[in-house]
């Protein structure tokens, strides 16, 4: 998964396709196997576009988005958020999420 910017975030979050926005920190150890789980989640989302970004370097971000703890992730799609989510619960949960977003319903 990219490393965004802050220049990045806001580009790929006015995409017209749905974008994936993780926000973490890096000693968070919940946010490293959140982590994990979406570099999994990524593989089957070839078409959708993924980014990261360490909110210890983009506390702006974290006021533009409203986000209120990491990990978080931030479903975009035209400018939009379309969900926020703090709990990634499992891979399967995280594929069926993006899914509904990104028009892929994999069985």
């Amino acid at each position: 998964m990219k490393e965004l910017t802050k220049k990045d975030i806001i580009q790929a979050s006015e995409q017209p396709n749905t974008t994936i926005l993780y926000f973490y920190t890096p000693l968070c150890g919940t946010c490293q196997v959140a982590g994990k789980m979406l570099e999994v989640v990524e593989q089957m989302h070839p078409d959708t576009t993924f980014g990261k970004a360490d909110l210890n370097y983009s506390p702006e971000m974290a006021e533009m988005f409203s986000i209120e703890s990491v990990p978080c992730l931030i479903i975009a799609k035209a400018g939009k958020v379309q969900e926020k989510v703090y709990a990634f619960k499992s891979v399967p949960y995280l594929h069926e999420l993006i899914s509904r977003y990104s028009g892929h319903s994999e069985r």
